[in-house]
């Protein structure tokens, strides 16, 4: 592939430099980061290589987990019910059960609060006709109960009398306010198919349903090495070198994809500490960043070529991350190098880490849906391009300024990523939308 055309600046030179770019002036930098960032040799067109991600592995084992452990994690095994729920008939409010019609006569006060959830209640006597008796909500309601009186649908005569008695003020039908038993399930009902991403109400509906640890895909470990000798991890940026964006944001991301992130290490650009970094690991998923294309400290292809490693994915026609590239590392092992600009690692990110993982974890493909662009999108003449947004879930999606490479202002701002095709999108075009992994969680 030929060296990307020389960019010329403006002429034109704003008056403050720290000000906000003007759109023209925008344009030019923006091309100025395009024609810096390195393109592979061969690249597969976008959604060609997020196909190779995702059909790079096969979930993994599954394996029993706590339910406090299995947050985010999918069911390897459909919920079965193992008890009726409710296990036996209870009361749905606080009130009286009582018995055929009223009045109904109560017990006297020194005999007790009434029935009271949580109490052993097997082998109570059955409520006769006309007696009602107080009852807690959740409650198991004794044998004879035809339906259970709200507090506030009733009223007690004579408190003090031997035999109180209770008036209804409202109609009362027959069982109304008493959940039956198996209301919810019966044991052995399917409650949820394989396949379910378990959420914080799956949890709920498991431990109701007896479930003490959930059989679940296990989640793929995932290790960070985060490459270049310029990157600070404190303190401002100075003498040439620049904070690492990287390393502070991908294991947060790496874990919203449903990675188990184990480690997260910097290395510089040593060629030797790489190697025995990727030699040595046992993770499923290794993601490097930076190094991906063909700099002189760029070591990342070469390494791969040393551990005859399997390259899946060599370069996408995307825009930002060109040189981002896919390998198998040994069965059941595999990386993902992003490129070192931040947007462009999070497209590399998107485009192959995400699939990947999905698969691994066998978490359900993400529902895609196409917006609105609110303003036309310039487009690269051969390749998709990846632009922050804001689109909230609407029929709309705002594209974002500072959307170069190297930045991370529109992605901070952004929800979603607009899938641009080349050429460009006009205003109001209907382009393909990726929600941020927080942003589809409702987050």
């Amino acid at each position: 592939m030929p060296a990307p055309a020389p960019v010329t600046a403006p002429t034109a030179t704003p008056a403050d430099p720290t000000s906000t770019p003007t759109p023209r002036e925008y344009e030019f930098l923006f091309a100025a980061d395009d024609a810096r960032e390195s393109a592979p040799m061969t690249s597969l067109p976008w959604p060609d290589a997020r196909a190779v991600a995702a059909r790079a592995a096969v979930p993994l084992p599954p394996a029993d987990q706590e339910l406090g452990e299995a947050l985010g994690q999918v069911l390897a095994a459909p919920l079965v019910a193992l008890t009726d729920l409710p296990s036996f008939d209870t009361s749905a409010m606080d009130g009286w059960a009582v018995a055929g019609p009223g009045p109904w006569r109560l017990p006297a006060a020194q005999e007790g609060p009434g029935v009271l959830a949580g109490a052993d209640h097997g082998g109570a006597p059955p409520l006769r006709d006309g007696h009602a008796v107080r009852i807690a909500t959740g409650a198991p309601v004794p044998p004879g109960t035809t339906a259970v009186l709200r507090s506030e649908h009733g009223e007690v005569t004579g408190p003090d009398a031997p035999h109180p008695e209770l008036h209804a003020t409202r109609r009362l039908s027959q069982g109304q306010d008493i959940r039956p038993r198996g209301q919810e399930c019966r044991h052995g009902d399917q409650l949820l198919p394989q396949g379910t991403v378990v959420t914080p109400a799956v949890l709920g509906l498991a431990a109701a349903a007896g479930y003490d640890r959930l059989h679940v895909t296990r989640r793929p470990r995932a290790e960070v090495l985060v490459l270049g000798d310029e990157l600070l991890r404190e303190g401002l940026p100075h003498g040439g070198r620049i904070r690492d964006a990287l390393g502070p944001m991908l294991g947060p991301w790496l874990t919203a994809l449903g990675a188990e992130v184990t480690v997260i290490r910097r290395l510089g650009d040593d060629a030797d500490a790489l190697r025995s970094a990727l030699a040595g690991s046992t993770a499923d998923v290794v993601v490097t960043t930076g190094g991906t294309a063909a700099g002189p400290v760029d070591h990342v292809h070469a390494i791969l070529r040393g551990l005859d490693a399997e390259l899946l994915v060599d370069g996408v026609a995307v825009r930002p991350g060109h040189p981002m590239l896919l390998a198998r590392l040994a069965p059941g092992r595999h990386l993902v190098g992003l490129p070192g600009n931040p947007l462009a690692a999070v497209a590399g990110l998107l485009t192959l880490a995400e699939p990947l993982l999905r698969t691994l974890s066998a978490r359900p493909s993400p529902a895609l849906y196409r917006a609105a662009l609110t303003d036309a999108v310039k487009g690269h003449p051969d390749d998709t391009r990846l632009v922050p947004v804001v689109s909230r879930h609407s029929d709309s999606a705002e594209p974002l300024r500072f959307h170069g490479p190297a930045m991370l202002r529109g992605l901070a701002a952004a929800d979603a990523l607009a899938v641009i095709p080349p050429g460009g999108a006009a205003r109001g075009a209907r382009a393909g939308i990726l929600e941020l992994p927080w942003a589809a969680a409702g987050a």
